[in-house]
């Protein structure tokens, strides 16, 4: 067999270099995009269940739960739902654990398993640790489900663990040292360079979801309106005890500065549209769809958050067996991948792949749940990718903020 010396075909900042960009409002969804569609014949014969679900409150950046490291979260999470099904599933009869964390830096070996073991699994309990960035925890609830439908697993842990109180910085030329200049040395903030920056692009993905809104003709008004009431909804949800079933208390604290913690920290209650609208665009950017400041800020965009999550997966059979009442099943999903400066119309797309795969329409949906990564994000996949009016986004889309 001949052989060949392979040396790098393209460079990072090649990729997207000649990436077209709409003017204001002129960008259409490219439903061509989507890929192939997969049929969901495993899940007809291999009912999925959740039987169990459970978060902590989520912390914000430097709060009450920066104490704990990511993997600690999430194995209070693993806690908690063995908890709720005391005496009938225990740490021995799981197939797996599988959990999402963003920024692993800095926490160690498979940090999906130092949960599992800081839980008190069993060391012979399988894990995964799964990296995609904003989707890493929703993604652990597809291969868990994969699993139990393939017959590979009956009984499977699957989540999401996060600390970015306790992501580090890193020196990434001091590897083979400096012979002068250490004051000069770069440290980069892997929370940002491992979680929120474009290795493409090099540019922060806040400034593509801006430039995104953009094109898809939603003004700084319309994040700033989206983000009001998404921060309303999760007043009410708190207020009304909507949330009190799936968080559960976590000790928090040391000495006599302990406490226990049972709500989230992150939702601002006494948001107004004023208060929104004083808030500069993230890095002092321009938009180049528009050439006016961007609408990304402090305020539509996503809090900087600590907190873990699980859901206990099965098949349906065996929570018959075992007598569990489900909470819901999984009836199918799909995935979309476009390129990193779209990243505010996976979600819409996503949406709109699974609906196609069952024949259905996005009438046939009560709620749905989009990762708000920015305002934006909600409202194109919504408004333009899905064709929800104003009314029916905010009467179906992410109810509890």
């Amino acid at each position: 067999m001949s052989k060949k010396v392979q040396s790098p075909i393209r460079s990072r900042k090649d990729v997207y270099k000649d990436a077209p960009v709409a003017d204001f409002g002129q960008r259409s969804p490219d439903f061509t995009s989507m890929g192939r569609k997969v049929g969901n014949q495993y899940a007809k014969h291999r009912d999925v269940v959740v039987v169990q679900a459970c978060r902590t409150p989520y912390g914000r950046l430097g709060g009450k739960l920066s104490g704990y490291d990511a993997p600690q979260l999430g194995a209070l999470a693993i806690q908690e739902v063995l908890r709720r099904v005391e005496g009938k599933v225990t740490g021995s009869d799981l197939d797996y654990v599988i959990m999402g964390q963003v920024v692993p830096a800095g926490c160690g070996q498979v940090p999906g398993r130092q949960a599992s073991i800081l839980a008190g699994l069993p060391e012979s309990v399988p894990c995964i640790t799964v990296n995609k960035v904003c989707s890493s925890g929703i993604k652990t609830v597809d291969l868990g489900a994969q699993m139990i439908q393939l017959g590979r697993a009956e009984i499977v842990i699957a989540g999401g663990q996060e600390s970015m109180s306790n992501c580090p910085y890193s020196l990434p030329e001091m590897r083979e040292g400096k012979k002068m200049g250490l004051p000069t040395a770069p440290a980069y903030d892997l929370m940002v360079y491992d979680g929120l920056w474009d290795p493409f692009y090099q540019r922060h993905m806040a400034l593509h979801g801006s430039e995104t809104s953009d094109e898809f003709g939603f003004s700084r008004e319309d994040n700033d309106a989206w983000a009001l009431h998404s921060q309303q909804a999760a007043a009410r949800a708190i207020s009304e005890g909507r949330l009190e079933e799936e968080i559960f208390p976590v000790q928090v604290g040391k000495g006599k500065k302990q406490e226990v913690m049972d709500t989230d920290e992150q939702p601002r209650p006494d948001t107004s549209l004023e208060g929104l609208a004083k808030l500069p665009p993230v890095f002092g950017h321009t938009s180049t769809v528009t050439g006016e400041p961007g609408s990304v800020t402090a305020g539509n965009a996503p809090g900087v958050n600590d907190g873990g999550d699980v859901c206990l997966l099965m098949s349906r059979a065996k929570a018959e067996e075992l007598g569990l009442d489900p909470l819901f099943s999984i009836v199918d999903y799909a995935e979309v991948s476009q390129p990193t400066k779209d990243i505010a119309t996976v979600p819409g797309l996503s949406i709109q792949k699974v609906l196609e795969q069952n024949n259905w329409s996005i009438h046939d949906v009560d709620l749905i749940e989009i990762n708000e990564a920015f305002a934006a994000v909600a409202l194109i996949s919504a408004r333009r990718i899905l064709g929800l009016s104003e009314e029916e986004m905010k009467a179906k889309v992410n109810v509890n903020g």
